[in-house]
């Protein structure tokens, strides 16, 4: 910390230095100034946090020079060192933010005792500064988080209230009708999702980004996450329905140029606003997952008539065949056992996505039961698996199906599953702690075991076990921790109400996060916001220790 002193006369100056005891409170260094002129100098140069200033000097006096750091450098802590016992003066530096007004010839106690209270005062002010800081960060990222569980609840139909819609995006007075469309980011290729794979809500952010710059120049729409479907992106338009078609146009080919994927979207038809809005997005949603994987058709699907339901495979008539293949851990006969699958598939006439999904959370539920089997396992799943989070597809650039990627995807989950079965594995592995890091980026998303395991390649089981093995606590208590510690930093917030906060941290239930916190910190969030507002403090002191990545 630095502290200027300003005077006229030398001895003075030299008095203080050597009456003072600087280190004590964490001053080291101290500059000089004779006049209330050079003073500016050195404080636009240095920004001294505290200043003890003679009131008679030539040129800019001390009143000057405190009107000045009122203005230009409020954070300043002043203290007036004076030769003169006047009324007039101390009330001078009274109004102009002086702490303290000390008399020459100067007390060595009243002078430490001032440095030691502007010092102090300047940190405490300065912590909360850096808190209020933080707060600003927090709440401007987490910001587009409530509106996106607006919309989400608007389109699940779980609110028509729109007065907090239009507080938050400002939506046009008179909206008549609405249409919605549906891309999902589980149907891009494997190249763009590898390029994005654990900045999975970079590549979200970035199409939401594309869509809205053509929404947002009409001021016809808006582009938004689907908070209990994370892999889905909605457009919910309220414009002229002429316009709509030429709209998507523009918004796929802004995608293609951007991001260099092809992207299918799934379109409703349009309905009366508000109460529509959750038809238009299932025939959009519907759509998107009913469309033929085999054909190549255009990016853009509506709703379409039932195809002639024909017999599909199941995995489960070939469970054993697969189990034994997974256990003996061997590719070669992994590869024959799931080259008979898709023999089996081969010959359909059409696979939509929709079965696609089916087939692949068969092969989840068919692993899972065998690692739950395992004789002598008594650890269970630590998160639920209740998000509809879809894992990715196994498609070409066109968003068509690709037998030879889909076969290499099932193969590697039996020798990942057949691997957890078999007890020696390294624990160091550096993949536990990429799953880590992927928690600590998106902690405010609906995160499921079923997700991680698809993201990573790993069996649930084997991802549950080591983490813990790594880190020393469960995957849920892990990603629970980061939620509490950002939670207690945005309730410092007076202004932010408890459910914004829930949703911004990860919690669509407003009630289920009360329990939580009250579980894991011992009070309510009102009681902690109660306990904190009157007395802040800086937030090193209110977040949750975490396990440190090794």
């Amino acid at each position: 910390m630095k502290v200027l002193i300003v005077d006229d006369e030398k001895h003075v100056r030299h008095a203080i230095r050597m009456l003072v005891h600087w280190e004590a409170y964490g001053v080291t260094e101290v500059v000089e100034a004779e006049s209330g002129d050079q003073a500016i100098e050195v404080i636009t140069a240095l920004s001294p946090p505290v200043v003890l200033t003679d009131m008679r000097m030539p040129g800019k006096d001390g009143v000057a020079l405190m009107e000045w750091i009122q203005a230009n450098s409020p954070s300043t802590r002043v203290v007036v060192v004076s030769g003169y016992d006047d009324f007039e003066l101390v009330r001078q530096a009274i109004r102009r933010g002086g702490m303290d007004y000390i008399l020459k010839p100067v007390d060595p106690v009243e002078i430490n005792e001032a440095v030691s209270k502007a010092t102090q005062a300047w940190r405490t002010a300065e912590q909360d500064r850096n808190r209020q800081a933080m707060q600003a960060i927090e709440v401007n990222r987490m910001r587009p988080h409530y509106a996106d569980k607006l919309l989400t609840e608007l389109i699940s139909g779980t609110s028509l209230s729109i007065t907090p819609l239009r507080e938050e995006l400002r939506l046009p007075p008179a909206i008549q009708v609405c249409n919605a469309a549906v891309m999902s980011t589980t149907q891009l290729d494997a190249d763009i999702l590898d390029k994005y794979k654990t900045r999975r809500a970079l590549l979200g952010f970035s199409l939401i980004n594309i869509c809205n710059e053509f929404l947002g120049t009409s001021q016809t729409g808006v582009a938004f996450r689907h908070l209990e479907r994370t892999d889905e992106i909605i457009l919910l338009y309220w414009g002229e329905p002429a316009r709509w078609p030429a709209l998507l146009q523009d918004i796929h080919a802004g995608i293609r140029t951007a991001l260099r994927c092809y992207m299918h979207i799934g379109v409703g038809s349009f309905e009366t606003f508000p109460a529509g809005a959750a038809t238009a997005y299932q025939e959009a949603r519907q759509a998107l997952w009913k469309r033929d994987m085999l054909q190549n058709t255009d990016w853009m699907h509506e709703s379409s008539p039932a195809r002639q339901t024909v017999r599909l495979p199941q995995l489960s008539e070939m469970e054993e065949e697969l189990r034994l293949s997974a256990l003996s851990c061997n590719a070669s006969r992994v590869s024959m056992a799931v080259g008979s699958w898709m023999q089996a598939v081969a010959v359909l006439p059409s696979v939509t996505a929709e079965q696609l999904a089916g087939w692949n959370q068969e092969l989840d539920w068919m692993l899972a039961r065998w690692l739950n089997d395992r004789p002598g396992d008594t650890e269970g799943e630590e998160l639920t698996d209740e998000s509809s989070t879809i894992p990715a597809l196994p498609v070409d650039s066109r968003g068509l199906l690709s037998p030879p990627l889909w076969k290499k995807q099932i193969e590697n989950r039996l020798l990942a599953a057949g691997q957890a079965l078999t007890p020696s594995h390294n624990p160091n592995n550096p993949t536990i702690r990429d799953i880590a890091r992927y928690l600590d980026a998106h902690y405010d998303e609906d995160i499921s075991l079923q997700d991680i395991a698809s993201r990573f390649y790993l069996s649930r089981e084997y991802i549950s076990r080591k983490f813990k093995q790594e880190y020393g606590v469960n995957l849920s208590d892990y990603l629970c921790q980061i939620r509490m510690g950002k939670a207690k930093l945005l309730l410092l917030n007076d202004k932010l109400r408890l459910h914004h906060i829930a949703g911004m941290v990860g919690y669509q239930d407003e009630k289920y996060f009360g329990k939580v916190f009250k579980k894991l910190e011992g009070v309510t969030p009102g009681e902690f916001r109660r306990r904190h507002s009157a007395n802040p403090q800086p937030s090193s002191h209110i977040t949750h220790d975490l396990p440190t990545h090794h």
